[in-house]
């Protein structure tokens, strides 16, 4: 079985895909499902943020899997998979592997460096744990990115490398001014209580926003994050939480809204926000929209051209990405900032008509993207990258010796029925022997087999840790004459252990 991931992100896919596709957590679940009752995959995690959707699937056929878990993220996804397919990259066995540290790492985010990767990846790895659609490969996968993840945040100054969206999304609202003399004393409106919007009532609070209000369709999620934001001891902001019902008014009074909430619908459209405002959305004029051209990415494996007759191509030596992607964003309207808006959401919560109107500021997840596509690196960008580098090498020796383990755990188990045997049928040759002779007999048969097998056994973990090692499993159980079946029994064993995978 091999690893393989399929997927989307903001390196291939322009917003307006990425919005589409987007997953919820329902629809996740049913692909999981749905991915493990396909052919060629036997465990399965699906890791969807606001800005990649990414398929992770144990698969014993290269070319079946990709046509199957493609096809699968389209039906889910409800884009076609035509659409879909210029925008899918493939990622195999060490690649993918070293696709997912990176991920983990922030070295794949929209900024570069944020943390809160982590916590989606968590999130994914329980979400695969709870289907038990994770096996022994992806509970081992996922533990590992999040414990390398942890590392280079640790070790490196990633940190400095790039900001959380939210912290970057404040920066791009106040448009070049220091973002907390820019919210110092404005009142601000968060539509949502999920992570996302709790970080960025939490950042608002920090910044010296005067008032923060929440509105969440659970009224008691808002409650808590209200409680939350008033046990800080770094701030001293008023907080309350209100229902949804009362985002209208609140508007009227805010300075600035962030808004996050998972819906499939907009929350804020423009007429509303319009009426808020006291002004009529016909009566602004159209912006002319700006055309820019992000940077290819560095590291993106394209799909190639593999829709034929409806179904997948090769696409295991498909080029990298090297044209730029065109992007049109809107410009926004001129004159004073009445009232700023961050949409954090995927798909969006605010109308992108909002540009139109006189007065307000919006900047959601396309526009993050243009802004950051020439952010400075980090020096520490390069160390971060060696540390993937290390790590998917001791992940890949690592998986490769567990390969062989099964098999030395059986060589060992029929060694030692072949010493019960022998000692039974000394038994019966030798019955007057008293328990003492009895033990020491047995004891020194056992040290010699133990002995015997103790090189050769080690020696094979060492090999099988190698490139290709693999092989070392199938030519012990050959010399051995292992019964096939009590390896699989022992391999079975170890993935039930339901202590395997958590942490």
């Amino acid at each position: 079985m091999s690893l393989l991931v399929v997927g989307l992100s903001h390196r291939s896919a322009p917003v307006s895909v990425l919005e589409r596709a987007s997953l919820a957590a329902d629809t996740q679940a049913k692909l999981l499902q749905d991915t493990l009752a396909a052919e060629p995959a036997t465990e399965a995690a699906v890791l969807a943020t606001c800005n990649r959707i990414e398929l992770y699937a144990d698969v014993d056929k290269f070319h079946a899997g990709v046509a199957e878990l493609s096809t699968l993220l389209a039906q889910h996804s409800g884009v076609g998979l035509e659409e879909l397919t210029p925008y899918l990259y493939v990622h195999y066995e060490d690649r993918a592997v070293h696709h997912l540290f990176s991920v983990a790492c922030g070295l794949d985010s929209m900024v570069v460096g944020e943390g809160q990767i982590l916590g989606q990846i968590k999130d994914a790895l329980a979400r695969g744990q709870e289907l038990h659609t994770a096996g022994r490969l992806l509970n081992d996968l996922f533990q590992q990115a999040l414990r390398v993840g942890k590392r280079a945040h640790s070790e490196t100054g990633i940190d400095r490398a790039g900001q959380s969206l939210v912290t970057f999304g404040l920066q791009q609202l106040a448009a070049g001014a220091d973002p907390e003399n820019w919210a110092r004393g404005k009142r601000a409106l968060v539509i949502g209580a999920g992570s996302m919007s709790s970080l960025a009532a939490a950042t608002l609070a920090r910044t010296g926003c005067a008032e923060v209000v929440v509105a969440n369709r659970t009224r008691s999620r808002a409650d808590r994050l209200v409680e939350i934001l008033q046990q800080g001891d770094d701030t001293a902001v008023r907080a309350r939480a209100v229902e949804m019902s009362a985002v209208g008014d609140e508007l009227t009074r805010a300075d600035v809204v962030v808004s996050c909430t998972g819906s499939t619908g907009l929350v804020l459209t423009a007429d509303a926000l319009a009426d808020a405002l006291g002004v009529t959305l016909d009566a602004a004029p159209e912006a002319p929209a700006v055309t820019a051209v992000a940077p290819a990415p560095d590291d993106v494996d394209q799909h190639a051209a593999w829709v034929e007759n409806g179904s997948a191509a090769s696409a295991a030596h498909a080029g990298p990405v090297t044209a730029p992607r065109r992007v049109t964003v809107p410009a926004q309207s001129t004159g004073p900032v009445r009232l700023a808006l961050l949409d954090l959401a995927m798909p969006r919560d605010i109308d992108g008509a909002a540009h139109r109107i006189a007065g307000v500021r919006l900047v959601d997840i396309e526009s993050l993207a243009e802004a950051s596509a020439d952010a400075p690196m980090a020096a520490d960008v390069d160390r971060v990258r060696t540390i993937v580098s290390d790590e998917v090498a001791a992940f890949g020796a690592a998986q490769r010796a567990a390969h062989v383990a099964p098999t030395v755990v059986a060589l060992r188990t029929m060694a030692a029925d072949v010493v019960a045997g022998e000692i039974a049928r000394l038994d019966g040759r030798l019955p007057d022997l008293d328990e003492k002779q009895r033990a020491e007999i047995t004891q020194t048969v056992r040290r010699v087999v133990d002995k015997l097998l103790h090189a050769p056994t080690v020696r094979v973990k060492q090999l099988a840790s190698e490139p290709g090692g693999a092989g070392y499993a199938d030519a012990l159980r050959e010399l051995f004459d292992l019964d096939p079946q009590t390896v699989a029994a022992v391999s079975r064993a170890d993935l039930n252990d339901p202590n395997r995978g958590r942490s």
